[in-house]
């Protein structure tokens, strides 16, 4: 009775997959809605069932995004399923919410990478630097109808541009680090609130006020802000890419603790909601605000902040 169930359930499961990875497929102003569900599948049957039926589901829908799309359909079942067994194992486990994220996060980096490889090894498809040359021939055709009218303003835009794309270039990883976590989050937040509509149990998010990073993380950031000052590595070179993305990486990070810090400060005070949230929405905007937050962060982690405040409230 069990096995035909699990069975009846998958058909479903897979059914309904089959349903969005068309909908991805074929039509395109539906296809971004579409991509946001097309692991809910995934994420109902592994966290009702064991593993390796799961992983069954995964086949199935591996074979069905060949035969109803192209094989360039097949990497988006693997990243998608994957994702969402992952994220159904962790609720069928009783897991943190901060596990499956990471988890889910690191799981999307791994594909990531993993059709980035592939795409150049099989297709000598270079995807990231076609983009990239893309976007560098669309703006010089642009800079040079401004050249015409100002060529002084152009040749700025040009530098500005030249400079940027540089920037881009060498923090490729750190952005597909990032993007990677941001797309797990936006993810798991769209889906989970409907996992728990079906009677599963879902873990819930920590308060952001409390997330404390290792302090591990300053000594990090420390020796990389040292490195960086004493070494002084050339641009493009190996030492150069990965000082710049460990910075970027640890300076987000440093970040994210003085928010966090902020949030917990307006906790402890009783201040409005609306004072942090409007404080973390200016420092996306106005960097100077980036650099003072991020002092709050390094001072946090350093000096143990919270633990002082607490004793003074209590």
């Amino acid at each position: 009775m069990k096995n035909t169930r699990m069975l009846t359930e998958g058909a479903l499961m897979l059914a309904v997959f089959t349903i969005l990875l068309l909908i991805f497929n074929y039509i395109p102003f539906l296809s971004l809605i579409s991509a946001v569900f097309l692991l809910l599948p995934f994420i109902l049957y592994s966290a009702k069932y064991p593993l390796k039926f799961s992983f069954i589901l995964l086949i199935g829908s591996i074979v069905i995004s060949a035969l109803v799309g192209t094989l360039l359909i097949v990497p988006v079942a693997i990243m998608y399923g994957t994702t969402g067994i992952v994220i159904g194992y962790c609720i069928q486990n009783k897991k943190t919410k901060s596990t499956m994220y990471i988890a889910a996060s690191i799981l999307i980096l791994l594909n990531a990478i993993g059709q980035y490889i592939i795409s150049i090894a099989f297709f000598k498809i270079n995807v990231v630097k076609e983009s990239i040359e893309m976007a560098r021939k669309s703006f010089e055709q642009s800079a040079k109808i401004i050249s015409a009218i100002d060529q002084g303003y152009s040749n700025q835009l040009m530098d500005q541009f030249n400079l940027v794309f540089n920037s881009i270039t060498s923090l490729l990883p750190s952005l597909l680090v990032v993007t990677s976590f941001l797309v797990a989050w936006i993810l798991i937040s769209i889906n989970l609130p409907i996992v728990k509509r079906f009677k599963i149990e879902v873990p819930k998010w920590n308060s952001f006020r409390d997330l404390q990073l290792p302090k591990s993380v300053l000594w990090y950031y420390l020796i990389t802000m040292i490195l960086t000052f004493f070494m002084r590595p050339e641009q493009g070179s190996f030492a150069y890419m990965a000082l710049v993305n460990l910075n970027f990486i640890l300076q987000l990070l440093m970040l994210l603790q003085g928010l966090s810090f902020l949030f917990f400060y307006s906790y402890e005070k009783k201040w409005s909601k609306a004072i942090p949230v409007l404080i973390t929405i200016f420092s996306f905007l106005l960097f100077p605000l980036q650099y003072i937050i991020r002092i709050l962060g390094i001072m946090d982690l350093g000096f143990n902040l919270r633990q002082h405040i607490n004793r003074k409230t209590s």
